[in-house]
C-alpha cells in the first residue's frame, strides 16, 4: 500500500465509543509505537508489551483521555489486530488458546499468549521517515483533505515530496519489469505521463530521479534499468520510499525472480560480432554507501547472489566469450591460435582461478579470462572468489576479467585487465570459520 492508503486507515480506525467520545486507546498505542521509532529505541519491526512501550503509551494516553477512560494498554495492543496492518506473533504452543481469545482481559493474557506485535513491513519502513510519520500522526487525529496532505508533505526549497517519489518509484518498477522480460517500452512516454502527477516537473528532472532510483536498487543488490545510469546523490527520503515499496510489493520481486530464473535458458547470441558487443569503457568508480539493511531482509531477493548461483547463466556467458575470443583471433590473422583457445573451466574443472585460456595475437602470450555475467546492467556488483582474486594478482599481466552484462536482452561486455582489486572495491561477504 502507499502512504495515502495508510493515511486513510489511520484516519478511520475502528474505535470503541464511550458515550459520545471515541476511545483514544488505539491512537495512543500507535503514537507510542511511532515515538519509539523516532527516538531510535526500536530498530526492528517487533514491539513487545514491555515497560518501555507501556510508559510511552501512558504518556500519549494522558494527553488524549477523558476522565472516564482507563489506562489499559493491553486492550489496544490486542485489538489493533482488527485494523489489518497490526499483527500479533503468537508464542510457541499457544496458537490454539490464542484462537479462542476475543479480547485481552489483562496484561497476563498478553504475556501468556503473545510474543510481540509487528506492523506491515511497508508501514514500518514508512514510519522511519519523519515526513511520512507526521502525516500519519495527523491522520490519527483528523482526516486530512488533499491540500492539507500536500502542505504537510511538501519539503523545503522545492524538493520532491513523498507522494511524488512514490509515483516515480512505481513507474520505474513498471519499466524494470518490462525490461527484464524484453518487452518494449518508451522511457519518454513514461516521463510525459508522469509529469502531471509530479507537479509538472521537467523531463530532465524526472530522468535524473530515475537515475537516483537505479542507484538505490544497485546498493540493495537488485537489478536496475541499464538505460538509467545510477546517480548516487539522492535524497535519503527516496531510499526510504524504495524500501517501503519493496516491503509492500513482495509479489513483484518474486515475479522478477521467476524471470531471472527463466531468461538464462533463452538467449542465442551466435550471430553477435566482437565490435557490436565490446564496451571499451568500464564502469567508473561509484561511491561506497553503507547498505541499509531493511527489517524484511529475510524476504529480500539479492539478484547478484542469485546469478552467482546460476551456473547455467555462467556457462552460457563463458560459451559466448569463448566464441568471441576465437572470432577476435581469427580476424587478427591467427586462426591457429583461435583453434587452441580452451574452455578451461569446462575441460579442466573449476578452481583454476580463470575460465578460458586465450592468447594475445601480437606476442603469442597467454591470456587467462575470468567471465562474470549478469542479466542486469554494467554497474551491478558481482562475486569473485579468493582464488580468483589471488590468481589475478599472481598473473596480473595475463589476467582479464570479462564482465558480460544485459546478457539476455542485448549482451555487452567490458574488460578489466590485471589484478582485479585495481578496478573494484572488494567487500567481505563470506568468512571461513575454523577451530
Amino acid at each position: 500500500m502507499s502512504l495515502l492508503d495508510y493515511e486513510k486507515r489511520f484516519a478511520t480506525l475502528r474505535m470503541n465509543r464511550g458515550g459520545a467520545n471515541k476511545s483514544p486507546h488505539k491512537v495512543a498505542m500507535l503514537q507510542a509505537v511511532m515515538d519509539l521509532i523516532e527516538l531510535g529505541e526500536t530498530k526492528t519491526n517487533q514491539f513487545r508489551f514491555d515497560e518501555n512501550l507501556k510508559r510511552q503509551f501512558t504518556k500519549r494516553f494522558q494527553e488524549l483521555a477523558s476522565p472516564s477512560d482507563r489506562n489499559n494498554p493491553h486492550l489496544p495492543y490486542f485489538h489493533l489486530r482488527s485494523e489489518g496492518f497490526w499483527h500479533l506473533k503468537v508464542r510457541p504452543g499457544q496458537q490454539e488458546q490464542y484462537q479462542q481469545l476475543t479480547t485481552a482481559t489483562s496484561q497476563g493474557v498478553i504475556d501468556a499468549h503473545i510474543n510481540y506485535a509487528f506492523l506491515d513491513d511497508e508501514l514500518f519502513e514508512l514510519l522511519g521517515n519523519q515526513i511520512a510519520r507526521e502525516l500519519l500522526r495527523s491522520a490519527l487525529l483528523v482526516s486530512l483533505d488533499k491540500k492539507s496532505i500536500r502542505d504537510l508533505l511538501q519539503p523545503e526549497r522545492g524538493g520532491w515530496d513523498w507522494l511524488e517519489c512514490e509515483f516515480l518509484v512505481n513507474d520505474y518498477v513498471t519499466m524494470l519489469e518490462k525490461h527484464l522480460v524484453g518487452a518494449t517500452y518508451s522511457k519518454a512516454e513514461h516521463r510525459r505521463a508522469l509529469q502531471p502527477r509530479l507537479n509538472n516537473r521537467s523531463e530532465g528532472s524526472i530522468e535524473y530521479k530515475h537515475q537516483n532510483v537505479s542507484a538505490v536498487l544497485l546498493e540493495l543488490g537488485l537489478p536496475y534499468i541499464p538505460g538509467y545510469k545510477p546517480a548516487f546523490n539522492y535524497q535519503q527520503q527516496l531510499k526510504q520510499v524504495v524500501l517501503s515499496y519493496l516491503a509492500g510489493h513482495q509479489k513483484v520481486v518474486d515475479d522478477v525472480n521467476l524471470v531471472a530464473d527463466k531468461v538464462a535458458e533463452e538467449p542465442d547470441h551466435s550471430d553477435r560480432a566482437w565490435d557490436s558487443v565490446f564496451d571499451p569503457e568500464p564502469p567508473e568508480r561509484i561511491p561506497h554507501v553503507a547498505e541499509n539493511r531493511p527489517s524484511y531482509l529475510a524476504k529480500r531477493i539479492d539478484f547478484s547472489e542469485r546469478e552467482r548461483r546460476n551456473r547455467q547463466l555462467g556457462e552460457r556467458a563463458e560459451e559466448f566469450v569463448l566464441r568471441l575470443e576465437k572470432q577476435r583471433l581469427t580476424a587478427q590473422g591467427r586462426p591457429d591460435l583461435a583453434a587452441d583457445v580452451e574452455w578451461s573451466s569446462k575441460e579442466r574443472g573449476d578452481g583454476l582461478g580463470f575460465d578460458i585460456r586465450s592468447f594475445d595475437a601480437a606476442g603469442d602470450q597467454e591470456r587467462f579470462l575470468e567471465v562474470k555475467a549478469t542479466n542486469s546492467g554494467k554497474y551491478l556488483p558481482f562475486f569473485i572468489s579468493e582464488n580468483e582474486r589471488a590468481f589475478s594478482n599472481d598473473f596480473s599481466d595475463a589476467f582479464r576479467l570479462y564482465r558480460v552484462y544485459e546478457f539476455t536482452t542485448a549482451p555487452r561486455f567490458f574488460i578489466l585487465p590485471g589484478a582485479i582489486e585495481q578496478h573494484v572495491q572488494l567487500l567481505p561477504q563470506n568468512y571461513r570459520a575454523r577451530f
